[in-house]
């Protein structure tokens, strides 16, 4: 008992520190202010993969027409990977939208493949990409380029949040919208990611970004080919490009802490959409070159590990049990004031009241994703994905 439970004890020494870490890098990191209020004279391709999206690609679209930023100075690229639907017929009726059709087939990554397309039809300097589910608010491109200004970076990570499945008619989760557990415990994990990859990103530890809400220079992805040697890879058109260009510019990569580039995309509709999706997360983990975020993914999966080691050794010793729940507060003692300052910052401050008593179901996601993100096959957007 007591060799388990001082291998507890450093785990979760190791884990405090990391987080900590992160807590301290959030704080030390300004919400972005522009230098200047002149509007620069840089050119985006905004990139939009899109697989049986008609639900959600006329809101994104409509998102997009109402930028802040000159028209003349962006264009959008939608391509429609192989919809059954009408989402082809949805972005025709937005004149200004460059629709192309994706006609590859026998591929691992199709994704990879949509922004590839798109990226070759662009005509502008800079890439803009972001997903089909998404809505985008009306500073967006004219935040990016002012940063853009400000810091000659040449891969930009932006944040992003979740809203309410726009089925269920109860609005954006940030007009104070709830949904349900599901919506909820969505919310939460999702603002813990985009705090370490805020934190991470600024202080150049390790590499994160989430797809729905990125920038790079055009030149710069040829520069560095792409997906090539990636593209076997079913997901990953994020992180593992952002390593290939961090290892050719590790100073020019930031982090647009800005809430005018909030992005918002939707939650998982069903508990088995979320548990696939945290699968195809997990699932390029095993292909990080980047041995900095593999260490910490590492840690973290050991430390929620931890907690079943411990619900199977109280079977057998309930001294086991007391230990358990000692360690499910000292998680949250210890992960509430960074979640917590990050949940400020996307005004979802209301949610932290939930934080503690969703911990056994962060452990045991966290558990499952990672072990099947390693061994096993997921299903996406009507695929099944090795």
């Amino acid at each position: 008992m007591v060799f388990l439970l001082l291998t507890v004890l450093l785990l979760w020494a190791f884990y405090t520190v990391v987080i900590y870490y992160y807590n301290r890098s959030w704080h030390a990191m300004p919400d972005y202010q522009p230098e200047s209020i002149i509007i620069p004279n840089i050119r985006f391709s905004v990139i939009i993969p899109a697989r049986n999206e008609e639900r959600n690609i006329g809101r994104l679209l409509e998102s997009l027409s109402n930028q802040t930023y000159p028209e003349g100075l962006f264009e959008i690229i939608v391509v429609d990977d192989h919809s059954t639907d009408a989402t082809a017929e949805v972005v025709r009726q937005f004149k200004k939208v460059k629709l192309i059709q994706l006609t590859d087939s026998g591929i691992n990554s199709y994704k990879k493949k949509a922004i590839e397309r798109g990226i070759a039809a662009a005509q502008n300097e800079w890439i803009v990409c972001t997903d089909a589910d998404c809505m985008a608010g009306p500073e967006w491109l004219q935040t990016f380029a002012l940063f853009i200004a400000d810091n000659d970076p040449v891969f930009i990570a932006a944040p992003v949040a979740f809203s309410l499945p726009a089925s269920s008619g109860e609005g954006l989760v940030r007009k104070d919208s709830f949904g349900g557990v599901r919506f909820i415990f969505q919310a939460l994990d999702f603002l813990t990611l985009q705090g370490i990859t805020a934190a991470s990103v600024h202080t150049k530890r390790h590499n994160m970004c989430n797809g729905a809400n990125l920038a790079y220079k055009r030149d710069v992805f040829y520069e560095v080919d792409g997906f090539k040697g990636i593209d076997n890879i079913a997901s990953g058109d994020d992180m593992l490009l952002m390593y290939k260009i961090w290892k050719q510019y590790p100073y020019r990569i930031a982090y647009l802490k800005s809430k005018e580039v909030i992005v918002e995309t939707e939650a998982a509709p069903t508990w088995k959409a979320f548990i696939n999706q945290r699968i195809r997360w997990a699932s390029k983990a095993k292909s990080y070159d980047d041995k900095r975020i593999f260490a910490v993914l590492l840690l973290v999966y050991l430390f929620n590990f931890s907690f079943l080691v411990l619900l199977v050794a109280s079977f057998f010793n309930t001294g086991y049990l007391y230990a358990l729940m000692s360690f499910w507060i000292l998680k949250t003692a210890v992960e509430y004031p960074f979640v917590s300052s990050v949940s400020k910052f996307f005004n979802l401050q209301h949610l932290m009241k939930y934080f503690f008593f969703f911990q056994p179901l962060h452990v045991a996601y966290t558990i499952l994703a990672g072990f099947l993100g390693s061994f096993g096959k997921y299903e996406w957007k009507g695929r099944r994905v090795k």
